[in-house]
C-alpha cells in the first residue's frame, strides 16, 4: 500500500501557527474569566469569536450581541459599520446568530394568509395598536406569490381583546386586513385563541417588539421594511 506522503512544515511556520492559536485561546480564556468575575450570574458564555476588525471579540450576553476587548475590560454595545461598503455589520451577524428555523415556529398558532402561489414565506409578530406594523400591512399588500403567518402578540396597552376578536373572527385573514388597512375594529369574539401561547413563543424567539419578521432562510429583521427591500429579501438578495 502507498503511504501518504508527510506534510513537513518549517520549524518557523509551525512555531507561528501555534503561538497564533494559543494567544487567540489565551484571548477567549481571559474574556470568559472577566466576564465571569464582573458578572457572577452571567451564566455560560458560549459564544466567544475574535472578529477581524479593531482586536474585537463579540460575545452574546442574554441574547445580545455584544463587542469586548482582548482582556474582557470593557464591554460595548452598539453597531460595528463598514464605512467603506457602508454595511452593517453587526446587523448581518445578529441576523446570522439568532436566526431560527422556520419550519420549527408554531405555525399553527399563526394566521395564515396566501397570496399568489405562496412559494415564498414569511411570518412575523405583530401588535393591532402598533404604528409600524399598520406600515408593513400597508407594503405587504403590495406583494404576491407568498404565504403570511400573522403571529398576533398583544405587546401594547389595550391590544389584548383587539387580538383576541380578531383570532375568533369567523375570517381572521379579513378581520386583520379591515382593521390594519381600513381602520374597522373587529366585532367582539370569543374563542380559545392561544394568544398566550403565541406570547410565549415570542420570549422563546427573543421578539422584543413589533413588527419582527422571520424569512423563509430563518433570518430575524426586527421592524419595518419597505415592499422593494421585502421583495428583495423574499427572494434572497442582498443576504450575507
Amino acid at each position: 500500500m502507498k503511504k501518504s506522503p508527510v506534510l513537513y512544515l518549517p520549524k518557523w511556520l509551525t512555531l507561528f501557527l501555534f503561538f497564533t492559536m494559543a494567544a487567540a485561546h489565551a484571548g477567549e480564556n481571559e474574556i470568559r474569566q472577566s466576564m465571569q468575575n464582573k458578572f457572577p450570574n452571567i451564566g455560560k458564555l458560549e459564544h466567544i469569536v475574535k472578529t477581524p476588525y479593531a482586536g474585537l471579540y463579540e460575545i452574546v450576553v442574554d441574547d445580545q450581541l455584544l463587542y469586548t476587548d482582548a482582556q474582557g475590560q470593557y464591554l460595548f454595545d452598539g453597531s460595528v459599520i463598514d464605512v467603506k461598503n457602508r454595511r452593517n455589520v453587526t446587523e448581518e451577524r445578529r441576523r446570522q446568530l439568532f436566526a431560527i428555523e422556520f419550519d420549527k415556529l408554531p405555525l399553527d398558532l399563526a394566521i395564515k394568509k396566501v397570496k399568489g402561489n405562496g412559494k415564498r414565506k414569511l411570518a412575523y409578530f405583530t401588535d393591532p395598536n402598533c404604528g409600524y406594523c399598520k406600515r408593513l400591512e400597508k407594503e405587504l399588500a403590495k406583494i404576491n406569490d407568498v404565504t403570511l403567518y400573522l403571529f398576533l402578540y398583544p405587546i401594547l396597552q389595550g391590544s389584548d381583546e383587539i387580538a383576541r376578536n380578531v383570532y375568533c373572527a369567523k375570517d381572521p385573514v379579513k378581520a386583520w386586513d379591515d382593521l390594519m388597512l381600513g381602520g374597522i375594529a373587529p366585532a367582539h369574539a370569543l374563542c380559545n385563541s392561544q394568544i398566550d401561547k403565541v406570547m410565549a413563543s415570542g420570549n422563546k424567539y427573543r421578539v422584543a417588539g413589533t413588527p419582527n419578521l422571520i424569512f423563509g432562510d430563518g433570518m430575524q429583521v426586527p421592524g419595518y421594511l419597505p415592499a422593494e427591500e421585502l421583495e428583495k429579501r423574499l427572494n434572497g438578495v442582498g443576504k450575507k
